[in-house]
């Protein structure tokens, strides 16, 4: 018991000091470091296999929605951010330029890629002539620079790793029906894979994307009662397809301009993930993306035959398409206790003399703290896939209880305030004009989120000028 308070020393109280919990799990899980440049991070190995696996499930789930991937440069020409002017005004202030390559200035400023709307676009209006070339579903997996002041791993790098779909349609029916098609994409990924839990909506037009006509979000719920949007899609109408010249011959014969969507998701997941599930004791990993699903805890490794039992149950869990780590390390079996559920490792197996002879393990899963219960080696494969389907089932029916108690009904300010105070969302009604949107920001650093798709009143005024509303949104503190 020492070994474990000391060790647990090292993580802040989750608490009593939230965000310091949070920077002491992502580097004492060796999940990242900070990079030598400010504001950016080196993902470690262990950060970078929770991303590969997320990066396959969203894949695998855009690849059966008929996208196809593609890589598009990072160095874009600045002209092409000037095409679009509410984009270029939403972006100028965060782009790095490059205006020299050695001593020579460029004729022209290259901007680096802190998103690929215009390059892309620029390639669509070579490649699409007809109807028959749409829709155009492309999808890449890429890095973006946008030069944030403040920074902080996973939630807010001046780098990070991304996708960023970008599709033309033929209708507005088409791309309309796309936009929601992928924000309903990531909602079952968040539930199904993170075992997270989210809120899906429009955005308002302060806060959508800079050049959509409208952009939808997943908002996550934290623990410390803030916002994480992990997740866009966004219906661009023909903004971009006008001002690059992307024009198609219709059915009719008639030259016109393709509807354009785009959704994106990054490494911001990572960050939600280890603010949706994490305790005091550091990370709880859901199964399906942890880069370990089962580690193996020698117990009296140097007696006779443990080892051999230890490595043979490894190969067949291995064989059974599960992701194993057997410690022979020289550590303590406290010490890789400790280790292990600090890194949020969903499943131990401890093998010992006794367990051998019995034909058993002692499995502790890391969602239920203390719980230990031998299990038969007979038919050891079948059970600890069910209980890594029961582990991912009851960590999002954890968050999701958590999430209704973090979520209160507001009326008035007065209201508002309270819920913000008391780290919670608040579902309230809005009357849609910007200068309550920017008044509820500046008095209570509270932003819209979104707006539900169900829009059954729960008031029937704005929260902030009392007036008339119909519009239902949450309001939330956020990262």
């Amino acid at each position: 018991m020492a070994e474990s308070r000391t060790f647990v020393k090292d993580i802040a109280d989750i608490e009593s000091d939230f965000s310091r919990w949070y920077t002491d799990v992502v580097l004492k899980t060796r999940l990242a470091d900070y990079g030598p440049v400010k504001g950016t991070m080196v993902m470690r190995p262990y950060g970078y296999a929770i991303w590969e696996h997320i990066q396959r499930g969203l894949d695998d789930r855009f690849k059966a929605t008929g996208h196809e991937n593609a890589y598009f440069p990072m160095l874009i020409p600045y002209s092409y951010l000037e095409r679009e002017a509410e984009h270029v005004e939403g972006f100028a202030p965060e782009v790095a330029l490059v205006t020299h390559i050695g001593a020579e200035e460029l004729p022209e400023k290259l901007v680096v890629r802190p998103t690929s709307e215009t390059i892309i676009c620029e390639m669509y209006a070579k490649w699409v002539q007809s109807y028959r070339d749409l829709p155009l579903l492309i999808n890449q997996w890429a890095n973006v620079v946008r030069w944030e002041k403040t920074t902080r791993p996973f939630l807010r790098t001046s780098e990070f790793l991304w996708q960023e779909g970008h599709t033309l349609h033929e209708t507005e029916a088409e791309a309309r029906e796309e936009t929601l098609r992928m924000l309903r994409v990531y909602e079952e990924f968040c539930q199904n894979v993170l075992a997270m839990p989210v809120l899906i909506g429009r955005k308002s037009d302060k806060e959508k994307f800079a050049g959509a006509q409208e952009t939808y979000s997943i908002e996550a719920i934290m623990q410390d009662g803030k916002s994480l949007q992990s997740g866009t899609t966004h219906y661009f109408g023909q903004n971009f397809a006008k001002a690059f010249d992307i024009r198609f011959q219709s059915r009719a014969g008639v030259l016109e301009h393709p509807y354009q969507t785009s959704f994106g998701a990054s490494t911001r997941l990572i960050g939600a993930l280890i603010m949706t599930h994490g305790d005091e004791r550091g990370l709880r990993l859901p199964p399906y993306v942890a880069p370990v699903q089962v580690v193996i805890i020698p117990i009296a490794a140097k007696k006779e035959g443990v080892l051999e039992n230890a490595h043979r149950l490894k190969d067949r869990l291995t064989a059974a398409g599960l992701r194993v780590k057997l410690d022979e390390s020289e550590n303590s079996p406290g010490w890789k206790f400790n280790e292990y559920e600090m890194k949020g490792v969903p499943v131990r197996l401890e093998l010992g003399p006794r367990d051998i002879e019995k034909n058993a393990a002692v499995l502790s899963r890391r969602d239920i703290a203390g719980e230990k219960n031998e299990v038969s080696l007979d038919g050891i494969e079948s059970s600890v896939k069910a209980l890594l389907d029961d582990i991912n089932a009851n960590m999002y029916q954890k968050a999701a209880e958590r999430n209704r108690a973090k979520i209160v009904t507001v009326q008035n300010m007065d209201d508002l305030k309270a819920a913000a105070d008391s780290s919670k969302f608040g579902l309230g009604m809005w009357c849609g004009e910007r200068a309550c949107e920017d008044k509820i920001k500046e008095s209570l650093q509270v932003t819209t989120r979104n707006m539900p798709f169900d829009q059954t009143p729960v008031g029937s005024t704005c929260v902030c000028c009392g007036k008339k509303a119909k519009i239902k949104i949450y309001f939330a503190k956020s990262y």
